[in-house]
């Protein structure tokens, strides 16, 4: 009798050792479908990527939190579609996997002199929110490139990858293209106008007040430069032309400045502090046709 219990107690523990197997095969086939998923996943996307991608109104993707998916780049050759935005309305939003990123990398600045609020990222096209993506050209790290006619800025990282953010640039007959170096840059400027903008626009007047550098308006929340500029010269002569804050990030994506370039706070500062007094800036012409 116990010669039989054993044998049974033999074959009952085999059969369980064979389950446990099956089992654990089984769960090891669902975690490398679910990697596969998440990897899958990750291209949750906006219009930046390509149409293998998931679009806005599917739903969102299997949560696995021990599972890390992989960074997805952007291919910069591809822009979201879409008019311009007006504060109120809402664009496209970013893709579900970047919203919480860029929910931090928008959020309201501390230990500056003046607030930097919070950008609300529905007044802003999900395109001309800064990213890292794949952008080849001969021009050595550190150039900053300007694509007025997209609204794009990039700065070059080298190996074939820059950082870009969008921008606002100057509307009709008040755009540029060439060449210039940073001449200077400083963090919450004061603005002084040139006076033909003054004589075109003379309420400005009211607005400005004798500073050491002459007529202008000290560095502050409504100071139309934001927190920091970069002044461009070409040669030992002041271009007038700047890359600058706003104190209106809806206006970015549009052309509507008189020639400067305009950027979200939050980007112009770190902008700010990745280009160095010198850097070379490049302002590319637009495209025929």
């Amino acid at each position: 009798m116990k010669a039989q219990l054993s044998r049974l107690i033999t074959v009952v523990s085999a059969r369980g050792r064979v389950m446990l197997g099956i089992r654990t095969l089984a769960v090891s086939m669902f975690l490398m479908a679910a990697l596969i998923a998440c990897n899958a996943w990750a291209q949750d996307c906006d219009a930046r990527y390509d149409r293998r991608c998931q679009s806005y109104g599917l739903p969102p993707p299997p949560s696995f939190p021990w599972i890390q998916p992989r960074q997805i780049v952007p291919n910069p050759t591809v822009t979201s579609p879409g008019a311009a935005i007006r504060p109120g309305e809402i664009a496209p939003p970013v893709s579900r996997i970047l919203r919480g990123d860029y929910t931090a990398r928008y959020a309201e600045v501390d230990g500056e002199p003046f607030p930097v609020p919070a950008v609300r990222l529905s007044e802003i096209g999900a395109q001309y929110l800064r990213t890292a993506v794949i952008y080849r050209t001969s021009e050595a790290p550190g150039t900053i490139v300007i694509d007025p006619q997209n609204h794009y800025l990039y700065f070059v990282e080298g190996g074939g990858q820059a950082i870009r953010y969008g921008v606002g640039v100057g509307r009709e007959g008040f755009g540029w293209s060439g060449v210039a170096t940073i001449q200077d840059k400083q963090e919450w400027p004061d603005w002084y106008p040139p006076k033909e903008m003054i004589q075109r626009q003379p309420e400005l007047r009211r607005q400005m007040s004798e500073l050491q550098g002459g007529l202008g308006m000290p560095g502050g929340p409504g100071n139309p430069l934001g927190s920091r500029a970069m002044y461009l010269w070409q040669g030992n002569k002041d271009t007038l032309y700047r890359i600058h804050g706003t104190v209106e990030p809806w206006t970015i994506g549009k052309s509507i400045s008189s020639g400067c370039i305009r950027m979200i706070n939050q980007d112009v500062i770190d902008l700010y502090m990745r280009a160095p007094l010198g850097a070379k800036v490049s302002v590319l012409p637009p495209r025929a046709g």
